[in-house]
């Protein structure tokens, strides 16, 4: 099975590269062994939008902002490595 590719496609004009970097640390961070690639693609227009190898895994628009860094840990492992445990991410949390 190939490393699943991710995405963060974010809006250059309103600044939002430093927290695009921020995330795509945190993914790296605690998927370091299982993830292929995160890419960053520079966009216009207010997007901040989240793909898992073409699936959404967060929109700005539609999901209301932008994700705390638990909520994209449990978004992603639960599309990707619903088996794997994010240690204290999950303490006392359903895993949905």
């Amino acid at each position: 099975m190939q490393a699943p590719h991710i995405t963060i496609t974010y809006c250059r004009q309103c600044g939002w590269l430093l927290r695009t970097a921020w995330m795509a640390q945190e993914i790296l961070t605690t998927f370091s062994e299982d993830i292929g690639a995160v890419t960053l693609v520079p966009g216009t227009g207010g997007i901040f939008t989240i793909t898992c190898d073409g699936h959404l895994v967060w929109d700005r628009k539609s999901d209301g902002g932008f994700p705390d860094a638990k909520t994209l840990k449990t978004r992603l492992r639960n599309l990707v490595w619903p088996e794997k445990d994010l240690g204290h991410s999950d303490a006392g949390k359903d895993r949905t």
